[in-house]
């Protein structure tokens, strides 16, 4: 008679996480929309501005390995409260900033809060839930933090363009939080042994400092001049410091191994093959959905699709995400996990292949989108997590979780800054095509006035300041060879894009793979010492 109330209790339970884990991952997009209205509004530097998103990113770096540590510790139900109270209660003071030094302490409690409740969600899914569900209860969940991140920018431009006011980004949040609190505790249940040993907080530490350092040293990379910014004093100072004290952190933990001071992340983890090769495939899938976040400044640039419709006919990328989410889930119960990433990783590379070589109008573009939509969908949230936590053990299923999600979130923060130096470094080519284009037009057009167009639009390397100044040159053939140069300069920078993310997925499939050989030839051995 009981089966039917757990049952429901499950449904319900995975509800609240899902809402949860979509409302944490949408704030990182959404403030994109309203990034310039926020420096207009605190009067700051573009380059101060950027911090809104940075502090929030970095935030979630460094909350993700805490809340996975602390939830084994002290129980996922009341780490997830506690995460819930923190985002809302910090998306509450992010809206009511009175300056911008507030706003950024107010974003950072956001981030703490947010940054662990997709690592509690589906360490709970895992330590809670019947074995056969694990799959399509972690799909859905990967499902809703891909859709989030993607969506994230144009329910931003929704929001802020149906109240004219970027606070409202913000404190839409806080009723969503007050309802998860509720029934949160009303319906989340728990049966959880928590570890009664000492917490390592010199080695949280020491591992939230390497964590900064390394994305602090990526924020330093200029996506044009990438071999010099390699070369400056502040990435290669904070990214040899991120070495050291990743290092450094590996032997604390190593020391802690028969000690009565539990270790952050135990060291039998970090020596199994397969944690370290699931580990990699978290990174390559992080990437691949760093790249779709560029997909809407394609729409608009080479498909010249207005950004007021680009959100729309981004919509089924969105959806082929959801639904990919779910398959994946669905193929983790049936095939397994490696099997799944592995036809994920194969949708990816031909979506990229079509954006590459076949995309010329919209239709074409929702085509490849849709595949690589169900390839990125399809490796979130449940292949990865079932693969971290098959040797985890019950007590370190949510430093597991902890530790591929921080892998992910390096990557998302690290690869914008590749994909973004492919566009920034087309545009030093725009000059070439200029006059390419004038030379095959026949269109005589003097060499001082030619020099003029190329260099003014080598110095401006922005698309939108670039068009429209090409939109304002009163001869009209003039005016369509420099548009088109412009064009095929867009497609050189996107084309760049498309073909690293490509590489991202050729990467993610070989590693399944191998992964893959790994785990066979393991369950062979097991197999054979049993008989």
């Amino acid at each position: 008679m009981e089966v039917i109330p757990v049952q429901k209790n499950m449904k319900v339970s995975l509800l609240i996480f899902a809402i949860g884990v979509f409302m944490a991952a949408l704030d990182n997009g959404i403030i994109t929309s309203s990034l310039t209205t926020l420096i207009y509004s605190f009067g700051v530097s573009p380059t101060w501005g950027a911090w809104t998103i940075t502090l929030y990113t970095l935030g979630l770096a460094v909350s993700v390995p805490i809340a996975g540590k602390l939830s084994d510790r002290y129980g996922r139900k009341k780490l997830f409260i506690i995460e819930v109270l923190l985002f809302g209660t910090g998306s509450l003071l992010v809206a009511l900033s009175p300056n911008f030094t507030f706003f950024l302490i107010a974003r950072l409690i956001q981030a703490l809060g947010g940054g662990g409740i997709f690592v509690i969600a589906s360490s709970y899914v895992l330590a809670t839930f019947p074995k056969e569900r694990h799959g399509r209860s972690l799909g859905m969940l990967g499902g809703m933090n891909g859709i989030a991140s993607v969506l994230g920018p144009n329910i931003g431009s929704f929001i802020l363009g149906a109240t004219g006011n970027w606070h409202w980004l913000f404190l839409i949040n806080v009723p969503i939080a007050i309802l998860l609190l509720i029934f949160g505790v009303r319906f989340i249940k728990e049966e959880q042994e928590h570890s009664q040993a000492k917490m390592d907080w010199s080695g949280i530490s020491v591992l939230i400092l390497g964590v900064l350092s390394l994305m602090y040293s990526f924020t330093n990379l200029d996506g044009v001049n990438v071999i010099d910014s390699l070369l400056s004093w502040k990435f290669y100072v904070f990214f040899l410091a991120a070495i050291v004290l990743f290092v450094i952190f590996y032997f604390m933990e190593k020391r802690l191994q028969h000690s009565d001071i539990e270790p952050v992340v135990p060291v039998q983890l970090l020596q199994q093959s397969t944690f370290r090769w699931a580990l990699l495939i978290a990174f390559f899938s992080g990437a691949i959905l760093a790249s779709v976040i560029f997909l809407p400044g394609f729409l608009e640039q080479y498909m010249d699709v207005s950004s007021t419709v680009a959100g729309y006919w981004f919509t089924p990328v969105a959806l082929a995400a959801g639904i990919g989410a779910a398959g994946g889930g669905f193929l983790v119960d049936k095939k397994g996990p490696t099997w799944t990433i592995a036809l994920a990783s194969c949708f990816s590379i031909f979506g990229f292949l079509l954006f590459a070589l076949w995309v010329q109008s919209i239709w074409q573009m929702i085509v490849a989108g849709v595949f690589v939509g169900v390839g990125f969908g399809s490796m979130l949230g449940a292949p990865v997590n079932v693969l971290v936590t098959e040797e985890a053990g019950e007590k370190n299923k949510g430093i597991a979780v902890a530790t591929s999600s921080l892998s992910r979130q390096l990557a998302m923060s690290i690869a914008p800054t590749i994909f973004a130096g492919f566009l920034a470094r087309s545009f030093m080519n725009i000059g070439s095509h200029i006059q390419q284009g004038f030379a095959e037009s026949g269109i005589q057009v003097p060499a001082d006035l030619m020099q003029k167009f190329a260099s003014k639009a080598g110095a401006a390397g922005d698309y939108h300041s670039i068009h429209q100044a090409f939109l304002s040159v009163p001869d009209e053939g003039v005016r369509n060879v420099l548009l088109n140069a412009l064009h095929v300069t867009v497609k050189e920078g996107y084309n760049g894009l498309f073909w690293s993310a490509l590489i991202f997925s050729v990467l993610s499939l070989g590693s399944a793979l191998i992964l893959g050989a790994i785990r066979r030839k393991k369950a062979a051995k097991l197999q054979a010492g049993r008989a």
